[in-house]
């Protein structure tokens, strides 16, 4: 892993979360996408080297509308940046960890990504990203 990609927050409603973050940051957001597949609506703010994204669920059956019901709004997952996902998916695996996508979907900010069941990982939900190259 080289380096914590994004910290992932759940919250109700994106637009006032926007407005909260911007104030905390004193800068706004520089992109808002659509995951339809996730069923999230997700916003980025880039603080130092590392980025902030705000998740809003579409769907009340998606994995950040049940986080919320169940945790209310707060952190979500903690992201690191990998060279090579598939790898680093087979070294996890190796070393005890459960995967929960043993093949990488397509996420926001031109992503790969996959994900570690948090019961392996002391509670944490982490998100492995892997730039896109086109």
């Amino acid at each position: 892993m080289n380096k914590i990609e994004h910290i992932g927050i759940a919250v109700k409603n994106l637009e006032d979360s926007n407005n909260l973050f911007a104030k905390l940051f004193g800068k706004s957001h520089y992109k808002i996408e659509a995951v339809a597949t996730e069923g999230v609506k997700t916003s980025f703010f880039q603080v130092g080297e590392n980025k902030i994204e705000l998740l809003e669920a579409t769907t009340n059956d998606s994995a950040i509308a049940k986080f919320i019901a169940k945790n209310g709004e707060g952190i979500h997952h903690i992201a690191f940046a990998v060279d090579d996902i598939l790898a680093e998916i087979e070294r996890l695996k190796k070393e005890g960890f459960k995967v929960l996508h043993e093949t990488p979907k397509k996420g926001a900010d031109n992503k790969l990504v996959a994900f570690l069941h948090p019961k392996s990982s002391n509670g944490v939900l982490i998100e492995l990203c892997q730039e896109i190259k086109e």
